[in-house]
């Protein structure tokens, strides 16, 4: 019989009240250079939390060592109320069962189809039958928008922005309820970039995901992102846009008040006004 969903995510302890993510003395190093010493990090369900710093700060790294891809030097890193270092592969197969991620190339097999690359995640976790997981990555296909002949296609005959809702489309293959995004609409032109937020947001409400994306795209901070996480000196200051807006760093300050800055938010506002 296949392996349901509700029995695996019942057998991990989770506690409703706390933070869905929660980091403490996290210190990161690579290539010998500190990136992150003592960063503590809460991200809370339901939000969208964007993640901001200067090249080489650490921001894809931050993710990466959440997501169990690199070790950090020390701290711990809980998922679900669960340490993620302390648990056996199976425990781990289970609560990464539980998240999904878009990274920025979106990184899909180039020799499958859009369909098979979403099929991937469902043939690791779950004991189904192929008509059920080509029905599954056909809902999927059109979840993220794209048409349903992309299904057939291969990466390479997909435009960049489809490609992006093809990756989406395999992080959402097991219906996570936490969602990794890394530079979502790097690449992309402003009006992809824009219908790529409004994809996120829609989302976000629809299938009640909790959303961590690293992003250098003020617009998409100033569009979707409930809080936002700014890396200075090795650690987080976080607030939303507002709170940050009044912080006194001199990089905060630059970032959000600069010319690109102002334009995002001033155009957000007009947005709200008009509507």
């Amino acid at each position: 019989m296949p392996r349901s969903r509700s029995s695996s995510r019942s057998s991990i302890s989770d506690r409703a009240d706390g933070p869905i993510i929660r980091v403490r003395g996290l210190v990161t190093r690579l290539g010998g250079r500190v990136l992150h010493d003592q960063l503590d990090l809460d991200v809370r369900r339901g939000e969208v939390l964007g993640v901001v710093g200067g090249s080489g700060s650490g921001k894809s790294v931050l993710l990466r060592t959440i997501i169990g891809l690199m070790r950090p030097a020390a701290g711990t890193i809980e998922v679900f109320g669960e340490d993620l270092q302390t648990q056996s592969e199976q425990r781990r197969r289970q609560i990464e069962a539980r998240w999904g991620v878009l990274f920025q190339d979106g990184a899909l097999f180039s020799s499958m189809t859009v369909a098979q690359n979403i099929a991937v995640p469902l043939h690791e976790q779950l004991a189904l039958r192929a008509p059920l997981i080509d029905e599954i990555a056909a809902l999927k296909v059109g979840l993220v928008g794209l048409p349903r002949e992309a299904a057939a296609k291969h990466p390479a005959e997909l435009s960049g922005g489809m490609r992006k809702r093809a990756g989406l489309a395999r992080a959402l293959a097991l219906d996570p309820q936490l969602l990794f995004l890394d530079e979502p609409t790097a690449g992309l032109d402003p009006i992809g970039a824009a219908a790529f937020d409004a994809l996120i947001r829609d989302l976000r409400m629809a299938l009640g995901l909790t959303v961590f994306m690293v992003t250098h795209d003020l617009d998409s901070l100033v569009a979707i992102c409930d809080r936002i996480a700014v890396l200075v000196d090795k650690r987080l200051r976080i607030g939303t846009m507002a709170e940050l807006l009044r912080d006194p760093d001199p990089w905060i300050q630059a970032y959000f008040r600069g010319p690109r800055g102002r334009a995002a938010i001033t155009e957000r506002a007009a947005g709200r006004s008009d509507g």
